[in-house]
This record gives C-alpha cells, structure tokens and sequence, in this order.
C-alpha cells in the first residue's frame, strides 16, 4: 500500500478552500455563512476485526484499519465541501474531526467547520 492510501485531504482543484485556521493569509473574509459539516458512519466488516483483533496480540499498525479511517475522513471532508458550496462558501475555516462510535454499530466521523465567502488582499 502506497503513501496515497494513509493520507487525505482535500483535492487541490476543489471550489472551496478548507483549513484548520481562524483566517486565511493573503484573504479578507467578506462573510461568514455558518456551520458546515460531513459526516458518515462506516461498519467494520468481520475480517478487519478478526485481523486487528489478531494484530493487536502481537503488537504493530493495524494497517487496514488505518486505510478505512483515512478514506472515512476524506470521505466526510467531501461532504462537509459539498454542504459549504451548496451554502455559497468558497471556504471552511476551523475545520475539525469529530470521531465516535456510533451505537456498537460502526465508527461516526463528522468533519465540522464555519463556512466563509473570502477574497484575495490586494496589495
């Protein structure tokens, strides 16, 4: 498995911007929107859970585990800029992981955020 299979984020052709921070340098933030968020719920299936279950006897990186938790967070990203576009934001500032279990029936990953219209400073 490739670096590409444990990492996320996202795409560098997306529509809105999204970061950890306050602001964002070089921008003003013309107006604020609003909270945003994407989440979704993923199962485990039986043989992830009997390998981290045998991994964990031994010791390590539970590496299929770590895959799925990279594609959930990429995935609930994609929907936390899906909600921020449909509002008219071209940026999420603040954003935010929100990881739980939900109901012994999955893990629940919410990637929260204050959707922003911003525009370039000029100089």
């Amino acid at each position: 498995m490739g670096i590409d299979e444990y990492g996320g984020g996202q795409s560098p052709q997306s529509a809105v911007l999204v970061v950890t921070t306050n602001d964002v340098p070089g921008y003003r933030i013309e107006r604020v929107i609003g909270e945003v968020f994407g989440l979704t719920v993923r199962s485990r299936h039986l043989g992830s859970q009997i390998g981290a279950g045998l991994k964990s006897l031994v010791g390590g990186e539970l590496k299929g585990l770590t895959k799925t938790l990279a594609q959930t967070r990429t995935q609930a990203i994609e929907r936390l800029v899906e909600q921020a576009q449909s509002r008219g934001a071209n940026a999420v500032l603040m954003m935010r992981f929100d990881v739980s279990e939900a109901a012994d029936a999955g893990t629940e990953v919410c990637a929260y955020g204050t959707a922003a219209v911003i525009t370039p400073r000029h100089a």
